[in-house]
């Protein structure tokens, strides 16, 4: 008993720490992790490792993990029922660029410079600071991005085009083997597919790995690997 309170109040005081310490490092480390950063986690991870298992003996310390697995699930449904204690622990999104100008007050507060702006940017296909109209840092790290209307693509809406519904594609084929209350749920046939599969020249199911079937009623058909005559290399 003595060593279950002892791996149980060690757990929940490391479990408080490293909440407290990614909390005070910033989103920056959740974004993008530098050598510097790397090395500061890989640190104060094994030091804390260390800190649990070093008192406590034989399989007790098997229950640091589960422990702390029960604290984040724990801390995950108090973020849940509350909006407050949500916004001290994770934080609130900031906004890094606003109308074109990059909000530099913000940035600071976060320890989010240019270089990682810059490499966020680059990552949502943006390379001219030109094209943003507001970038906003998530509570996670992530870069939520508006690009200006000029910038953005048209779409049909935009052109007052209407346009068909677009669902999710229907698995028929996996591995093989067909999917049959798939084709019944779509109201198919074993000999619609096999009629499908011979206008592509395929004979044999078991030569496909996958075959899916979109909302236009178009199949799509992939065979396995071995099936191929030619397989591209990167050197070629």
């Amino acid at each position: 008993m003595d060593q279950l309170i002892l791996v149980s109040w060690k757990s929940a005081l490391i479990f408080a720490m490293l909440v407290i310490l990614s909390r005070s490092i910033g989103r920056k480390l959740l974004a993008q992790m530098s050598y510097f950063d790397f090395t500061v986690a890989i640190t104060i991870g094994s030091i804390s490792g260390s800190y649990v298992v070093q008192m406590v003996k034989g399989m007790w310390v098997l229950i640091a993990p589960i422990l702390l697995a029960l604290l984040a699930i724990f801390f995950d449904y108090i973020h849940l029922k509350g909006l407050r204690i949500r916004k001290i622990a994770e934080g609130e999104p900031v906004v890094v660029i606003q109308n074109g100008q990059v909000m530099e007050k913000n940035m600071l507060k976060l320890r989010y410079h240019l270089d990682n702006l810059e490499s966020q940017l680059r990552d949502k296909g943006i390379f001219d600071f030109n094209e943003v109209e507001f970038a906003v840092l998530e509570p996670h790290g992530q870069l939520s991005v508006l690009k200006k209307s000029q910038y953005l693509p048209i779409t049909p809406d935009d052109m007052n085009i209407n346009t068909k519904y677009k669902g999710l594609s229907t698995e028929i084929i996996k591995d093989g083997k067909v999917l049959e209350k798939n084709l019944r749920q779509n109201n198919l046939s074993n000999d619609w597919l096999n009629q499908e599969l011979k206008n592509r020249n395929i004979s044999n199911i078991s030569d496909i790995m996958y075959a899916a079937l979109n909302t236009s009623g178009v199949l799509y058909v992939s065979l396995k690997q071995s099936k191929f005559k030619y397989i591209q290399k990167v050197e070629d």
